[in-house]
């Protein structure tokens, strides 16, 4: 049976390839989508993700809209997006209007409503999510699971030890961490890895396929800074991979480990991850902290992983 999935979006390059993934997959049932602000305001994350679920025909998926602002700081727009946080891909417009409900009130109503146990899964700072499960913490039993596209269990992105999303809202995070919901990171370990080489997102973008031609353009605004302070052509499917391990978990090689939310200093926004294998001093001396255990993706087959995107959108992989 499919599996039952919401998606939480702040809906920029990469959030658009995961929400075409999510709606074309047979073997998940799109319940929903909530917005929270993040790569741009909520107000243009809102008008993204209804373009983007008009480009991928599932018009039928409401759409509800959320946090404006993290918990406590002011809300710090991503730059790799673009002013518009597509990149400047253009999408027509969607008629229609969003959820009347605010996306804590649609998401608890949507999980409670489903028959089987839900999969949120988190593509943006955890905003909503937070104030959803402290709000609402009736919901834990009817979650399966909360995989996040987040953290890192090496180098950051937004500073040299945190990622963007858990940067942008490290409370929240943290909150999502000590919910009692059982968790799978999908970080920057595995994020930066799964791509779609430069040449096939140009054939796309040329082509035929109407979803393909967007596909490619969002792929063609996937780029990495390089030493030089320039800016290259990476194909990065991003958030999209997420939504594929639901699908697709045997591409990735995972660990259940310890891990914590660094909430002050220079390293505030940090996912700190255990990797030791034996107990360190901390734990010999009485000092050790009891962590919260996350499945965390460490390793990838990244070619897999991609061409399982691909070929769910019926796109060539080669």
């Amino acid at each position: 049976m499919p599996i039952p999935v919401i998606l939480d979006v702040d809906t920029g390059v990469d959030d658009a390839l995961a929400l075409v993934f999510a709606a074309r997959h047979p073997g998940l049932e799109l319940l929903g989508v909530s917005c929270v602000a993040g790569n741009v305001a909520l107000g243009q994350v809102v008008e993204n993700t209804l373009r983007v679920l008009a480009a991928a025909g599932r018009d039928d998926v409401p759409v509800a809209a959320g946090a404006h602002r993290p918990l406590i700081e002011a809300a710090r727009a991503a730059t790799v997006h673009g002013a518009d946080g597509l990149g400047g891909v253009e999408l027509p417009a969607s008629p229609r209007a969003v959820e009347p409900a605010h996306a804590v009130e649609f998401l608890r109503r949507t999980i409670l409503a489903s028959p089987r146990p839900v999969t949120l899964v988190a593509l943006a700072p955890q905003t909503n999510l937070a104030l959803l499960l402290r709000t609402h913490p009736e919901v834990v039993q009817h979650l399966e699971r909360i995989v996040f596209m987040g953290g890192s269990a090496s180098v950051g992105n937004a500073t040299a030890v945190a990622e963007f999303n858990v940067w942008h809202d490290p409370e929240a995070a943290a909150i999502v961490l000590d919910s009692g919901v059982p968790t799978y990171m999908y970080g920057l370990d595995v994020f930066n890895a799964v791509a779609v080489p430069q040449e096939l997102a140009v054939r796309l973008e040329r082509g035929e396929d109407p979803l393909g031609r967007v596909v490619g353009a969002l792929l063609g605004h996937r780029v990495a800074g390089s030493a030089d302070g320039s800016f290259e052509y990476s194909g990065l499917i991003g958030d999209a991979g997420a939504v594929c391990s639901l699908v697709d978990p045997g591409a990735l090689g995972t660990r259940r480990l310890p891990v914590r939310v660094e909430l002050s200093g220079y390293a505030r926004g940090q996912t700190l991850v255990d990797l030791r294998t034996r107990p360190g001093e901390d734990r010999v001396h009485g000092d050790g902290i009891e962590w919260e255990r996350v499945e965390v993706a460490l390793t990838v087959d990244a070619p897999r992983l991609a061409r399982v995107f691909l070929e769910t959108l019926g796109l060539p992989t080669a």
